[in-house]
């Protein structure tokens, strides 16, 4: 089920709040059995084969983790057994239902051996659930987490707005704000924070992500048939696409944060602007920060982090990104993608350890980001492509200008051509110069405009208590409405809710 479908918004969603407005008086067992029963409700809608899967996920990870609290904080080996169990258990399951049609198709494409296998679906969710539970186990083992109450560890992994695709939350991020608030979840001040967020996300999603998808599909669908681009069609298709997954993705967390709101829970932030990012580093510290929280603690660090020398570190970088392109997706792409921004996360690093961080003045800040961005563009063509050869036929594109271009720019069409650039694109039209402007106007509303985050705390609400950690820190704690906002979120709302005749699934659905 779509946060962004008829069938959410205007039966799952008010049937399930009205319920737990009436549950939260019977008592947090009445309670969270109510939110599980809707979350695995929310979950079955896609495909109910697939029920079993995650109650089996759950039922392991829970009993391997009730035995795991056994050994926490301690170096007994019986610990580190069981946690390796149930990491590989999890791994497992992972690996056959996202990656076994993967591995085949390339063992047979290596070796020319055709292997008979069943294709398999890949199970909606299962890459976040899947690290969410691996981040709980090795918690339970550093004595971080524990959960003896099989109820509130099902609530923890399956509470609907984070399950499909996160933010990936930890045992402590939400777990004790359900047993602390449990009688006052729903209340009024809650919806209509919550319900201010989601509409924003709804109007980011149908609105800008699902149009700039008519842009950008077609330009990919005509690079995997083979067609020759030329310079302004296959940069339209690669800003479209970097716009469209913006949208996306931000559109979802808001979405996602909006609803946890709703049901008075302040999930993470998984989304803080990250177009605006001036190096990749910065990149990833704003791109699905969840994620990034977890390659860090459950990857990078026990590798080594930047504990064993620079060359381990930057080793390390790279084995963290090239799994984390891995976990996006079951194709070469993807690992390229990631292998990419590991090369350039160490640059970056270099950068950094030559020259510091010269990014200080209002010059090197707008320089740093519109060379991030464009980075960005360039890296998103993989990350879109549906094939390694698609991917190719684009950049391709991207160098290939218009022919009447050759004979006015003399000596300089000689050295372009010398690195790769071609004149066999058609005449440049009108329409092709309005679009310079157009992308150049949509960039100065991501630099310039506030997030959502900081949109809310104009208007009265503070995003982040900074007298806390940073895993404790909520997002949008209490406000007052005011009528204006008010009427302005309800325009918001109806545009949103008017672009569900265009329903699309959420990009990272497929991760």
């Amino acid at each position: 089920m779509l946060f962004s479908s008829y069938a959410f918004i205007l039966a799952f969603l008010p049937v399930v709040l009205a319920v737990a407005a009436v549950a939260q008086r019977y008592g947090t067992r009445v309670l969270f059995t109510w939110l599980v029963l809707a979350s695995l409700f929310f979950y079955g809608w896609w495909n109910p084969r697939y029920l079993p899967l995650i109650l089996f996920s759950l039922a392991a990870n829970y009993m391997l983790g009730r035995l795991l609290s056994k050994y926490s904080g301690q170096a007994a080996s019986g610990g580190r057994v069981l946690l390796a169990a149930g990491i590989s258990l999890n791994l497992l399951l992972l690996g056959y239902f996202k990656y076994a049609n993967f591995f085949a198709d390339t063992l047979g494409s290596l070796t020319g051996l055709s292997i008979g296998m069943v294709q398999v679906v890949l199970p909606i969710g299962i890459s976040f659930f899947t690290f969410q539970q691996i981040a709980w186990l090795v918690d339970v083992r550093r004595g971080k987490a524990s959960e003896h109450n099989f109820l509130h560890y099902a609530l923890f992994v399956t509470f609907f707005p984070q399950l499909i695709a996160g933010p990936i939350v930890h045992h402590e991020d939400v777990l004790p704000q359900f047993m602390r608030k449990a009688g006052r979840l729903v209340t009024l001040r809650n919806l209509a924070i919550g319900v201010s967020v989601f509409s924003l996300g709804l109007v980011k999603k149908t609105l800008f992500a699902d149009n700039l998808a008519l842009v950008a599909d077609p330009v990919f669908h005509a690079a995997e048939q083979g067609q020759n681009l030329h310079f302004f069609l296959a940069w339209k298709g690669a800003f479209a696409y970097t716009l469209q997954l913006y949208f996306d993705f931000s559109g979802y967390s808001d979405m996602a944060i909006g609803l946890g709101r709703i049901f008075g829970i302040r999930l993470p932030v998984n989304f803080n602007s990250p177009y605006k990012a001036t190096g990749i580093i910065d990149f990833w510290r704003r791109w699905n920060m969840t994620l990034s929280r977890f390659l860090r603690d459950y990857l990078y660090i026990p590798l080594g982090g930047n504990r064993l020398g620079k060359l381990r570190t930057l080793y390390n970088v790279m084995v963290t990104m090239l799994l984390g392109g891995l976990w996006h997706g079951a194709g070469w792409s993807f690992v390229l993608w990631g292998g990419v921004h590991g090369v350039l996360i160490v640059f970056n690093r270099l950068w950094r350890l030559l020259w510091g961080d010269p990014v200080n003045r209002w010059w090197s800040v707008g320089a740093s980001r519109a060379l991030t961005f464009l980075t960005l563009v360039l890296t998103w063509v993989i990350f879109r492509a549906e094939t390694l050869g698609g991917a190719a036929t684009v950049f391709r594109g991207m160098i290939n200008l218009p022919a009447a271009l050759e004979s006015r720019l003399g000596v300089l069409a000689v050295w372009l051509g010398a690195v790769g650039f071609r004149f066999e694109g058609p005449f440049i039209q009108i329409a092709d110069l309005m679009s310079i402007v157009y992308w150049l106007a949509w960039m100065a509303a991501l630099w310039l405009l506030p997030n959502t985050q900081e949109w809310m705390r104009v208007a009265g609400i503070e995003t982040v208590d900074h007298s806390r950690s940073s895993r404790e820190r909520g997002f949008l704690p209490a406000w007052a409405m005011r009528t204006p906002s008010a009427i302005l979120l309800g325009i918001v709302f109806s545009i949103g809710f008017l672009g569900l005749s265009r329903v699309s699934e959420f990009i990272y659905f497929q991760f």
